[in-house]
């Protein structure tokens, strides 16, 4: 496997609750061979000082010694131009879904053209929230049991790091036609943009702020679904700017 695909996979944990799946993570990357392990807003701080993490992390200490921790999911993204929220919960809004055969694909052909690329795991009790999705370009499932879909945090994470793993070793990116995806917009870019236009619709009298409905929810499955571009972003910025100077 090339190291050099698992350097551009960033594997985000969100508000995670027990530091035994922390600890369990760790092992499973660094069994497959992926180190960038990030924690965003955990129940405990220093989670990864834990002793039940330290304990399941078994051989890879290093791992979570070198895993970073963080309030902002915005930082833990920026930059990449796919990001993959993992639940199997169905949504009303959000960004399009994807079963995981489908996303690996699109995750090798990512990271083929030198694209960084965030998986985001959500917390064990509740999953991924719709705030966290507006983030991501793109909602991932698990194909499993539709009667019994759960999977432990650490167990999913070991599932997409295996078949990832295995993957890039059979270089399922060969001899396929590759788009260039360098000028993609990162979500906290889009994320920005949003909140420009919902300042500009509110200056023109498109949003009531006091009954806002479902607005600014169907504009951001409209643009995750559009995988915008950094010259799209300023576009829809002007736009919003003009927007605020007719207020």
């Amino acid at each position: 496997m090339d190291i050099n695909h698992t350097r551009l996979l960033r594997w985000v944990l969100v508000e995670t609750s027990h530091p035994g799946n922390v600890g369990s993570a760790a092992r499973a990357l660094k069994t497959m061979g992926f180190a960038d392990l990030r924690l965003i807003n955990p129940k405990i701080k220093a989670m990864a000082e834990q002793s039940e993490a330290i304990a399941l992390a078994s051989g890879a200490l290093d791992l979570l010694e070198s895993s970073t921790e963080s309030e902002s999911f915005e930082s833990a993204v920026q930059g990449c131009s796919l990001v993959l929220g993992l639940t199997s919960r169905e949504r009303e809004f959000g960004p399009p879904p994807l079963d995981w055969a489908s996303a690996r694909a699109l995750i090798t052909e990512t990271v083929h053209n030198k694209g960084q690329v965030a998986l985001v795991f959500g917390p064990e009790r509740t999953g991924l929230e719709n705030h966290h999705l507006s983030l991501c370009t793109h909602r991932v499932w698990l194909d499993a049991n539709p009667d019994y879909p759960s999977l432990n945090l650490s167990q999913a994470l070991m599932v997409c790091a295996y078949t990832l793993r295995e993957a890039f070793s059979e270089g399922l990116s060969k001899d396929v036609s590759h788009p260039d995806i360098s000028d993609f917009a990162d979500p906290a870019a889009v994320a920005a943009m949003l909140e420009h236009w919902r300042e500009g619709l509110e200056a023109i009298g498109y949003l009531d702020p006091s009954n806002p409905k479902k607005l600014m929810p169907r504009l951001e499955a409209l643009f995750a679904r559009s995988r915008l571009r950094k010259e799209e972003i300023d576009l829809l910025r002007g736009i919003a700017k003009q927007m605020l100077l007719r207020k």
